[in-house]
């Protein structure tokens, strides 16, 4: 019980993994409980503003880690809005205002990752954002058919399904900052997120995936709410976990959360129009793969305009579970 004790006289280290609006939405709530955040961000993105940026002037895709430093932002929410404002004509259009700062600040600093860390201080975050690795990285899927499509931004537009993924340079390595946080965190979270274009690139990183396998900390995924068209198509709860399970080690997950909320019928059908539905909770696979200790299910759901995970019940389920599993651990 010492160790429980210890554990949540303070506010817990919890670091989160993954990408896109997922991680926005977990960080959101989670911030709202403990200033010991950090947010490890895919930088495999090769589409819209970001894939511009990348090829145009060389730097790492600062898309996703725009969200993330805007969600842990305290600097109020003008410079915010500012961070996230978009152009709507003239040559910038299509570009946020924060990915033309994070790239005129690599140019200034000399490297994206220096970058991150001056956003981090400019935006007050609470807690840090770190690329997982200041490497340019490419994303190459593998299919059925036996072709390969190389690419983030086309992995989930070819409508096949990915057996395998793979990361271009494969010996892409992350960086100390980002190890040391996963092997200090209390809890490490992957995703939500798109499975194979924000989750699954993390951990094709070789000595990121080895902390996750060495770290004291609870590790956890939390599973997608709703399938994505041409990337998860189908699939079930155990079959996002079996993914990940295959491309990791079948030790990597200490728990999985799932959602067990309703989705409003009006909006479950706009998104069957365009071939994305609610994920099935197949309990039975899914105990099989993890022991049915090991699964927690909650009503999740957020839904003002689009299906999201509600940041508030995202983060207290999550410390919730923290708790309860650290004093089965120590008691």
């Amino acid at each position: 019980m010492a160790l429980f004790n210890k554990l949540f006289r303070r506010s817990p280290a919890i670091v989160a993994i993954g990408g896109g609006t997922g991680a926005s939405s977990l960080l959101r709530g989670l911030k709202e409980h403990t200033d010991k955040l950090t947010a490890i961000v895919n930088v495999a993105d090769d589409g819209g503003s970001s894939g511009r940026f990348r090829k145009e002037f060389g730097v790492l895709p600062p898309g996703d880690v725009r969200n993330c430093l805007a969600a842990l932002s305290d600097a109020g929410p003008v410079l915010e809005k500012l961070f996230q404002y978009r152009f709507e004509e003239g040559e910038l259009k299509g570009h946020a205002f924060g990915n033309i700062f994070l790239a005129a600040l690599t140019k200034v600093t000399g490297d994206f990752a220096s970058a991150v860390k001056e956003a981090n201080r400019v935006l007050s975050v609470r807690g840090r954002v770190l690329p997982a690795t200041n490497v340019k990285l490419s994303l190459v899927a593998e299919h059925e058919d036996g072709t390969k499509t190389t690419g983030e931004s086309l992995v989930g537009k070819v409508e096949k399904a990915v057996t395998r993924l793979h990361l271009k340079p494969a010996e892409a390595s992350a960086g100390p900052e980002v190890v040391e946080a996963i092997m200090q965190a209390d809890l490490v979270v992957l995703g939500p997120g798109s499975l194979y274009t924000s989750v699954l690139p993390n951990l094709l990183i070789r000595d990121l995936r080895e902390a996750l396998l060495r770290t004291p900390a609870l590790v956890g995924y939390v599973c997608n709410i709703m399938t994505q068209a041409g990337e998860t198509a189908g699939m079930t709860a155990s079959a996002h976990v079996r993914v990940i399970i295959e491309h990791s080690s079948p030790d990597l997950l200490d728990f999985v959360l799932v959602n067990t909320g309703p989705v409003p019928e009006k909006l479950a059908q706009a998104y069957a129009a365009e071939g994305s539905r609610p994920v099935e909770v197949d309990r039975d696979e899914l105990a099989r793969l993890m022991g049915a200790p090991k699964i927690i299910t909650a009503d999740l759901v957020n839904t003002e305009n689009l299906v999201r995970h509600h940041p508030g019940k995202l983060a207290e389920v999550l410390l919730s579970s923290l708790r309860e599993m650290a004093k089965k651990k120590t008691g």
